[in-house]
């Protein structure tokens, strides 16, 4: 287990469940976010072998920096990060005390703003939103290796 600025990290590996958690408080604490992405995928592929393209690296970052900014601009409270290993995926989830779903608006090229959801979806294979008893859980995810036959989110053209 290590300690970062923005709490306890911890990764493990169970089977071929290859996870690391993080839990955020502070507005500066997002680029601690893509920092432990980033190491996590390094290590998913110096460790444990599994190619990360390095699409996939800036994509799990950005996905990331989104889904955590997100989660400290409007719930009170820690969030909590938690990256794992999925298949040929990696799960990017996101936990906040609000228990109010995102709003989730229609591409608009002359908004400013507030296109961070819309970029996660476009990204990733999949996106889901759950209600917890305390808060929700955002889910999505993101190819490890390109596709040479799909598109920027690995899926099949």
């Amino acid at each position: 287990m290590e300690q970062t600025a923005g709490g306890e990290d911890e990764q493990s590996v169970l089977g071929d469940v290859i996870t690391v958690s993080g839990a955020f408080e502070g507005s500066e604490d997002i680029a601690v976010a893509r920092d432990l992405a980033r190491t996590f995928l390094t290590d998913v592929q110096a460790v444990h072998g599994l190619p990360v393209s390095a699409r996939a690296m800036g994509m799990v970052q950005l996905v990331v920096s989104e889904l955590v900014t997100n989660a400290r601009k409007y719930a009170p409270g820690p969030c909590l990060l938690t990256l794992e290993i999925n298949g040929g995926a990696i799960e990017v989830t996101v936990w906040d005390g609000n228990p109010t779903p995102p709003a989730i608006l229609a591409p608009d090229p002359t908004r400013i703003g507030q296109h961070g959801l819309e970029i996660v979806m476009a990204v990733g294979l999949s996106f889901a939103v759950h209600r917890e008893p305390v808060g929700k859980r955002i889910t999505t995810a993101i190819m490890l290796a390109d596709d040479p036959g799909g598109d920027a989110a690995g899926r099949q053209l």
